[in-house]
């Protein structure tokens, strides 16, 4: 089908250096331009630019990411800084409107403070916001009861009540199992999962989509299972070396508004290290 448009519409995606859009840096950037006739353009010049472009963030791409996007810090670090690309991408996005996959909460916001961070007044004003994600949720609604009803058949008229939600989950559980059993899996970024089957180590290890050190995500398992910073100034870095070399940053964490569990996660490495 063909859009109804009435200025082009730009979709894009970005890669970045973190999920912090105060702080972090796009690695990478692409965009396609639909025009109202329901042409395409990939190129935000007519020499020739390519439609996807590497992007040198000027700081370092923590680990995490990296593994992510699988981009890494030689990958970028003879390509064009932000503020050298500024321009032909703020041109290429001039009077249309914008569009994404969590755009509105992520990549527009980023990419909004990078041309800001350049001087460029970059403005949502005029501009029609799509997110194809907004969409998806509402249509395709994610929630218990909607889970409930997908997989067992049934309405759940006793919603947010705390029994029938726990059985309700236990039915959902044991019908996913029979369902998915023995599936091959690919996940979002292309990689082969182990089948889940009805094991729960296995079950175990197919919902553990992040190596957390602890239960927010703060801190994160690396190489060799050394705990790393997943946040922050030393986003990326060991634990143990950033407590070598800053130890300040320990009691600032112990004081600060972090979950217990956080802090116990740090202790016990703070521990080792005084063991050594």
């Amino acid at each position: 089908m063909k859009l109804n448009l009435k200025r082009p519409l730009v979709f894009f995606d970005l890669e970045t250096t973190g999920t912090d859009v105060a702080t972090d840096r796009i690695v990478e950037i692409a965009m396609v331009k639909i025009m109202p006739d329901g042409s395409m353009h990939t190129k935000p010049e007519k020499s020739g630019a390519e439609h996807r472009f590497l992007i040198n963030p000027t700081v370092p791409i923590p680990a995490e990411p990296s593994m992510v996007h699988g981009i890494y810090d030689d990958d970028v670090k003879d390509a064009p800084t932000f503020e050298q690309v500024a321009d032909k991408l703020f041109k290429f996005i001039h009077d249309c409107d914008l569009g994404g996959f969590n755009s509105n909460r992520f990549d527009i916001p980023l990419l909004a403070e990078e041309f800001l961070r350049v001087g460029i007044d970059f403005s949502l004003e005029g501009r029609n916001l799509i997110d194809a994600q907004v969409i998806f949720h509402i249509m395709e609604q994610r929630t218990l009861k909607a889970g409930y009803k997908f997989y067992c058949g049934k309405d759940l008229d006793d919603a947010h009540e705390a029994l029938p939600d726990t059985m309700a989950t236990y039915e959902i559980f044991k019908a996913q199992i029979e369902r998915y059993a023995g599936q091959a899996v690919i996940d979002a970024r292309g990689n082969v999962l182990e089948p889940l089957e009805n094991d729960m180590e296995t079950v175990h290890r197919f919902c553990q989509r992040s190596r957390n050190a602890d239960l927010m995500g703060r801190l994160i398992y690396g190489e060799n299972d050394e705990v790393l910073f997943n946040f922050g100034k030393y986003k990326g870095k060991s634990v143990r070396d950033v407590l070598a070399q800053d130890p300040g940053y320990y009691g600032w964490m112990m004081q600060g508004n972090f979950p217990l569990y956080t802090k116990k996660v740090l202790n016990r490495v703070r521990n080792e290290i005084r063991k050594v």
